[in-house]
């Protein structure tokens, strides 16, 4: 079991007064089997009047309304313990019938995971298509994981990565062209992929753990999850190469990249641009 600590902080500074709308907020793990959260605090500046529920995939969300006053920056800091059990991400077993591609879904599955199965950039399949038969991962079986495995190393191999300050995702063929991007646009091109294979897959948002990083020099994280009939949704970081373990403390799942940023809202008042400050700290905890 491994014991974290995830500090997040997202700071708006505007140029002039605004009235802020409500603001919609990931930043609560998803808890389960294998991550239970033993501890979390919202704070929110100026205050606010916050309410969660649970969305369609089982997300935590915060929406977080404001008097209407007056203000000149926005504070969302979150504060949160976990305790991490997924340790043996490669511990798991696949149904016989799924273990060599290509298969298909059983029938009620399929009916269940039919969105997972749709590319996010339709018009992008022409591109990615010849792009997975250079890899030669088309044509021929060939053991399920295996394929998602090559597919996986060969983005963390070929692409350059390059965090990126402005909001969005790259589309597929952008970060085909450009050969770089940021971690939440090669788990794009990941999921697109996988959807040309006819595999359901799926955007992560959250935070990972890496030790060598200096105190609150950490970001927020993102990677994709293939299901596996047998194994459920399986973690794959393409920012690494490496498949999603103890290490990975997700916040949010979804369909599209676009669709779980940590913080989101308007504002009413004149037009600008505010400034951004987001400081993350992700440290082992005794």
């Amino acid at each position: 079991m491994k014991r974290l600590r995830i500090e997040h902080s997202t700071e708006y500074a505007f140029e002039r007064a605004v009235s802020l709308l409500p603001h919609r907020i990931f930043v609560h793990p998803r808890g389960g089997h294998a991550l239970r959260v033993a501890s979390f605090t919202l704070n929110i500046e100026p205050t606010a009047t916050v309410r969660w529920h649970r969305d369609a995939l089982d997300n935590a969300v915060a929406i977080a309304t404001f008097e209407p006053t007056l203000a000149t920056s926005l504070r969302v800091a979150s504060s949160v313990v976990i305790e991490q059990y997924d340790s043996a991400p490669l511990d798991f077993f696949v149904e016989p019938y799924a273990a060599t591609y290509p298969f298909e879904y059983e029938q009620g599955l399929a009916r269940v995971l039919a969105p997972f199965r749709v590319p996010s950039w339709p018009d992008d399949v022409p591109v990615i298509e010849p792009w997975l038969g250079k890899l030669g991962l088309r044509g021929g079986s060939i053991e399920t994981f295996v394929l998602l495995d090559r597919l996986n190393r060969a983005l963390h191999e070929t692409f350059g990565y390059r965090a990126r300050e402005e909001a969005g995702v790259q589309s597929p063929s952008s970060t085909l062209a450009l050969g770089t991007g940021s971690c939440r646009d090669l788990a794009a091109l990941f999921n697109d992929s996988c959807r040309a294979f006819g595999l359901a897959s799926r955007f992560v948002s959250g935070y990972v753990h890496d030790p060598d990083l200096p105190r609150h020099q950490g970001a927020t994280h993102a990677w994709s999850e293939t299901y596996l009939p047998g194994a459920g949704w399986k973690g794959f970081d393409p920012t690494t190469g490496r498949l999603a373990g103890a290490d990975h403390i997700p916040v949010a799942v979804a369909y599209h990249p676009q669709d779980v940023p940590p913080v989101s809202g308007a504002f009413l008042g004149p037009p600008q641009k505010p400034v951004m400050r987001v400081a993350v700290d992700v440290c082992a905890v005794d």
